[in-house]
């Protein structure tokens, strides 16, 4: 009896707890053990897949289990990596993703034929199936890409883009040649087949974004959004499945139809990777892992000779794609390393397409053996080009990655001291809306979070140490959900105004984001009330824009920030001659960058060149010539819809692009837009006075 038997632990391993336990451990060990080993991450998982599954130790079956954790979480490598797409980017040069879809296509296609029908004598429909497992691809290195924050280089976008483009030919060559063989291929097929396609990306496209909107805007609860993006996720995958398609794509497009409702910096998007990272992906790698039987090299010749040529021609072939790709668009050799680390792996589609060839019997042989589409040898060798090809792909993108991420990293400035935002918080109610805004307007490698709470210094009272420090807690959690730190300070003072010019000071506070109390209530957030006045900007903002010479957002939400479509920045007049104006544009557009809404500038005309710099080509916001007058707020406002946001650049009394009109706005916008959120920024501007007690503003 051996010591496992003795406890009652038989081998595989039946029991879900051990199971489980046993992965868990492998996915928590191998980034230890690997690391000193120099092997990938991703290569690791997959060789412990290999060595504890039913071609190894023997220690866990492919059951039913691994399978569906696996088949999770290969949708949801797909999902991520369209969620994380630059979708600007992707919309101005899709062409290029068209073009390297096309090369990784056809070029596989054309050595696969040759591989098939030339070297290893196969029948033409079984040449061209081998092709297509040539030709499919899958983004398994694509977490080397994410983890190294390179996801939104143009070598990501295309080979993402790309892979989408070569797995639909490629399962779509499946379908007919199936179909051919099997003489399937009525007169209908062709237009049933086109029909469910089209419903189905536009269903997935159209209908998800309008789903995801509405959930979003109507429901808070982290738990509930993640599940939700789970469900789409699954419900995508589902649909593609019913329309002929494989399930991958069907999460890809699901993901690029949630891309503008889950911003990168967003809570949200941290619980995806990071469940992800931890548990889906893990169990996709492993569950690979254990379809590698390495002994499959010695059962015949003819499997060895089979995976050889498959994995030469394969790896070849894919190579030449990224070299033409390279010379195509002039990316540099780390680009075309990690195009090529990209698109060399094969495990979904491949897997697909070679188990339904191999389950299409087109006869028997006179001793009764079936002839199929693609033979014992041919599967065989499948697994092996798998276990090949995802070795490569890791090494290649690790290295091309590497590289990238390398040379991408800036040069630390000693003049640049990064971006230090403070917040203000009187109220619990909006601190994750002025949270979300600060980290949105800001790029993560600078920020630096404070949120403040001021308590009089002649109030002992403990209920209020206690709920103070009740608010900074909050704003801390909101922030460490989107895995951002978050500095809490603790002020006593004689009044907020001191508190905060004093934390601005001390702290080298470059962007200052508070809260708008509004008057009356509606149908919208609630929001933090900062002073405890009616007024549009109560008691305590006026004298702190008099004092702090720094960016100021005033921000009235009414509904989650990921779920606008339009950020609609109203510019006064002279506004470019402002010594804060490039500090404002460069926010707005980092906020409209990561949260993937519609950018409108409406400017004087001799503002908008400005405004648009150096960017005509790569612009992608849209500017107005408005030149109405700020006496009449309504006239100067344009026409909002219901999910848009209204930015209106504010000055200070006597400087270059104060307007009269401008002291009556604030109490405007609070009584008029009731179901828009809106923010008032007020610029740095030069000579801003900073003496205590001069509160020039012109704000009424």
């Amino acid at each position: 009896m051996s010591p496992l038997t003795a406890i009652g632990i038989t081998l595989p391993l039946e029991d879900p707890i051990l199971k489980f336990m046993l992965i868990m451990a492998i996915v928590l060990a191998a980034p230890l053990i690997l690391n000193r080993l120099k092997i990938p991450y991703l290569l690791g998982l997959i060789i412990a897949g290999a060595v504890i599954g039913p071609h190894g130790l023997n220690l866990v079956l492919r059951d039913s289990s691994i399978i569906l954790s696996g088949t999770a979480g290969l949708l949801y490598i797909m999902f991520q990596s369209g969620l994380e797409m630059d979708m600007n980017d992707f919309r101005h040069n899709g062409w290029r993703s068209l073009v390297f879809g096309l090369y990784t296509f056809s070029v596989p296609m054309i050595f696969g034929i040759v591989a098939g029908h030339w070297i290893l004598g196969y029948s033409v429909y079984s040449s061209v199936l081998l092709a297509g497992l040539f030709a499919s691809q899958t983004l398994i290195a694509y977490p080397i890409v994410s983890r190294l924050g390179i996801t939104r280089d143009k070598a990501v976008t295309i080979a993402v883009g790309g892979t989408i483009i070569t797995d639909i030919l490629a399962l779509m060559v499946l379908t007919v040649v199936v179909g051919l063989s099997t003489g399937q291929t009525g007169n209908g097929f062709w237009l049933r087949f086109g029909c469910s396609v089209v419903a189905c990306v536009a269903a997935i496209l159209l209908l998800f974004p309008l789903l995801g909107r509405w959930f979003f805007k109507r429901c808070s609860d982290n738990v509930s959004q993640y599940v939700f993006v789970l469900v789409m996720v699954f419900l995508g995958a589902y649909l593609a499945q019913l329309a002929g398609l494989e399930p991958i794509i069907g999460a890809f497009l699901a993901g690029l139809a949630m891309n503008r409702l889950i911003p990168g910096t967003s809570p949200l998007m941290n619980r995806i990777e990071f469940v992800g990272n931890a548990i889906f992906i893990p169990f996709f790698l492993i569950g690979v892992g254990m379809l590698i039987d390495y002994r499959a090299f010695f059962r015949s010749w003819e499997s060895i000779e089979v995976s050889a040529v498959m994995i030469v021609m394969v790896t070849a072939a894919k190579y030449i794609a990224a070299c033409l790709t390279q010379k195509t668009f002039r990316l540099s050799r780390d680009q075309r390393t990690l195009l090529f680390g990209l698109s060399s792996a094969h495990v979904a589609a491949t897997l697909a397409a070679v188990m339904v060839g191999y389950n299409v019997v087109l006869g028997h042989t006179p001793t009764g053996e079936p002839i199929r589409l693609l033979n014992e040898a041919v599967l065989n060798g499948t697994i092996l080009m798998i276990l090949a090809t995802c070795t490569i792909s890791t090494f290649a993108s690790q290295h091309g990655a590497h590289n990238i991420a390398i040379k991408g990293s800036p040069t630390t400035d000693k003049h640049d001291s990064g971006e230090h935002v403070l917040i203000p918080v009187s109220y619990r109610e909006g601190i994750g809306e002025l949270v979300g805004l600060s980290i949105a307007l800001t790029k993560q490698k600078y920020r630096n979070l404070y949120a403040l709470n001021v308590i009089d210094n002649q109030n002992d009272d403990p209920e209020l140490k206690k709920r103070a420090q009740t608010l900074l807690e909050t704003a801390a959690t909101a922030a460490a959900a989107a895995d951002i730190h978050m500095h809490s300070l603790l002020r006593y003072d004689v009044n907020t105004v001191n508190a905060i010019v004093s934390a601005v000071r001390e702290r080298n506070i470059t962007d200052l984001v508070l809260g708008m109390h509004r008057s009356s209530p509606g149908p919208t957030l609630p929001l933090p009330v900062l002073a405890g006045t009616a007024a549009a900007l109560g008691k305590t903002l006026p004298p702190v824009l008099a004092q702090c010479a720094v960016t100021t957002f005033i921000y009235r939400p009414a509904q989650p920030l990921p779920t606008i479509k339009r950020h609609i920045v109203v510019v006064p007049r002279k506004a470019e001659l402002e010594a804060g104006f490039q500090a404002w544009l460069l926010r707005i557009r980092h906020l409209v960058h990561d949260t993937g809404a519609q950018l409108i500038f409406y400017a004087p005309e001799t503002t908008v060149g400005h405004l648009r710099g150096k960017r005509h080509r790569k612009d992608i916001a849209r500017y107005i010539v408005h030149e109405a007058g700020w006496d009449n707020p309504a006239s100067l406002l344009p026409q909002l819809r219901p999910d848009d946001c209204l930015w209106v650049v504010m000055s200070r009394r006597d400087h270059l692009s104060y307007q009269p009109g401008m002291s009556r706005m604030p109490g405007y916008l609070d009584e008029t837009l009731r179901n828009n959120s809106f923010v008032l920024l007020y610029p740095v501007q030069a000579g801003h006075s900073e003496q205590p007690g001069i509160f020039n503003m012109g704000i009424g």
